[in-house]
């Protein structure tokens, strides 16, 4: 007599998405901007949200496991600066629900544009963006001293 196979469950994290900082602590954005020269603090980025024209979380439980944001006029473009996943969540598609919850704020107005390393630029294509040339200016100690946005 044989006993049945047994069968593996591979328990994947609940992600859920929401629009609001509210009841989360720095703690919970700890751990992002991996490879960055100076990577932003979890209270870095909880100010970069919370300075941001609209912003999106993807959250397993209480811990913020990817977020994107957006600066924007509500007139004529938005920029996305940030769209970070961390890596253990990585390839779950997660990132793109988090582009295609922010770019759908902006679907009315003319542009949306965004900034990403080369070898970034094929994952974004699909989701509608184009390659256009550009120019950056980039202040690395500005990193250490980021100022809260009620002091802008």
């Amino acid at each position: 007599m044989h006993s049945p196979p047994h069968l593996l469950r591979i328990l994947l994290p609940m992600i859920t998405y929401q629009n609001s900082l509210e009841g989360l602590k720095p703690a919970a954005f700890e751990g992002f901007c991996v490879g960055w020269k100076t990577p932003l603090s979890g209270a870095q980025l909880l100010q970069v949200l919370e300075c941001s024209h609209s912003y999106w979380l993807a959250m397993d439980g209480d811990v913020a496991v990817g977020f994107v944001n957006a600066l924007s006029d509500g007139v004529l473009s938005a920029f996305i600066p940030l769209l970070e996943v961390r890596p253990e969540y990585q390839g779950q598609g997660i990132g793109k629900e988090l582009m295609a919850k922010i770019v759908a704020n902006y679907n009315d107005l003319y542009m949306i544009d965004l900034l990403c390393d080369e070898s970034l630029a094929n994952y974004y294509g699909p989701m509608g963006f184009i390659k256009v040339t550009g120019m950056a200016k980039r202040n690395f100690t500005a990193l250490e001293n980021v100022a809260s946005c009620n002091n802008l």
